[in-house]
């Protein structure tokens, strides 16, 4: 168990301007531990401080909403909207740079899945069609969704602009780079979805319409951000109210997705599936390696690669340059230091995001495993 059993994932590398140590990244985890009026802790600090001193590549923050509108999905959610909510990420960013690593932020626009939104009442969606399933119990939801109205086309404007805003402000504290949230069955996500997006605007019908809002998105955020700081976004099929979606066009629905994202002029795709790199459609291939085939930038793969030796493979066969690690980050922090030396991380066990799926849960259950 040494970096020479793992030479890719232990290799060094690059996410655009920004260098890498090894290609291990800790995904985004939604813990739902900031103040009610979004501010990022104490606690978060020394969460993600804990990651970055633990020999990560890299680390992305969980999904951190833009405005004071309708982008909130869970209560005591993150947010950075605003100068005290930028200003309070500030010991995050300096706990991760003081052990050398990059750290990213992720934003997002819940719609339709919202939860928990201590701004404003209701949600907003390409159209009115109630979420699949019931809300999340660890991010602290009961019961079916709410049902939500039609976004508008100057919401649309609004959203796009309160990405950029939000991207410039983690830039102005120090965020080595920005992902954008477009998985997952969040809103940018939600046009992307056929059964969601009934639309018979530009913005609705074939798949070179359902992705213009990832576009807009993408571009206004690419504009907005500084050429040195990486941009990118993450996309999935399923989502965490449905994983059984598929694209329905397969292989050719890839093949216009990813080029047309490519075109905004942004560094990486983040491409997350909860099966891994299976293959996805027909075609033989994960979508990470169709995402790779068809555009040939920088893919960061995700799903089920706390398992060394499937990162490793992820990375030999090209699904991905990166891997973004979820629950083999959240079961132990020191993973990649732990996988180099020939030690057996500690394993994921549900306990740890249950009943909340909050930084002190977790804590709480390492205080009980070491006691």
């Amino acid at each position: 168990m040494t970096p020479l059993r793992y030479p890719h994932l232990f290799s060094g590398g690059r996410l655009g301007n920004v260098a890498l140590k090894n290609r291990a990244i800790v995904a985004p985890m939604t813990r739902t531990s900031a103040t009610p009026d979004g501010r990022a802790t104490t606690i978060m600090a020394d969460y993600y401080g804990e990651f970055a001193h633990g020999g990560w590549g890299l680390v992305i923050v969980e999904a951190t909403y833009i405005d004071k509108q309708y982008s909130q999905g869970y209560n005591n959610q993150p947010g950075i909207a605003d100068d005290a909510q930028r200003d309070a990420w500030k010991p995050i960013v300096e706990a991760c740079h003081r052990s050398g690593t990059p750290v990213f932020l992720q934003l997002i626009h819940a719609g339709a899945v919202n939860q928990g939104n201590q701004w404003l009442k209701g949600s907003i969606a390409p159209s009115p069609v109630q979420p699949k399933g019931e809300q999340i119990d660890r991010y602290g939801g009961k019961g079916p969704f709410q049902m939500p109205r039609t976004i508008t086309h100057a919401e649309i404007k609004q959203v796009a602009t309160g990405f950029a805003q939000a991207a410039k402000r983690a830039a102005d504290i120090g965020f080595d780079g920005i992902e954008v949230h477009g998985a997952n069955g969040y809103l940018l996500d939600q046009f992307l979805t056929t059964y969601t997006n009934r639309r018979d605007d530009e913005y609705g019908g074939p798949i070179e319409n359902r992705v213009r809002f990832h576009i807009e998105v993408m571009k206004a955020v690419r504009d907005t951000v500084p050429a040195h700081i990486p941009v990118g976004v993450r996309i999935s099929q399923t989502k965490v109210n449905d994983l059984t979606y598929v694209w329905p066009g397969g292989v050719r629905d890839a093949d216009v997705v990813f080029p047309a994202l490519q075109r905004t002029g942004i560094d990486f795709i983040h491409v997350s599936a909860h099966l891994g790199c299976t293959p996805a459609f027909d075609a033989g291939l994960s979508l990470a390696a169709l995402a790779k085939r068809a555009t040939g930038m920088t893919i960061i793969a995700n799903g089920k690669l706390n398992d060394p030796a499937l990162a490793e493979e992820a990375l030999t066969k090209r699904d991905g340059d990166f891997c973004a690690i979820g629950k083999g980050a959240l079961a132990d922090p020191a993973w990649p230091i732990k996988i180099q030396q020939g030690e057996a991380p500690i394993p994921f066990d549900p306990a740890m995001t249950s009943p909340l799926a909050t930084v002190a849960n977790t804590a709480a259950w390492r205080a009980r495993r070491a006691a």
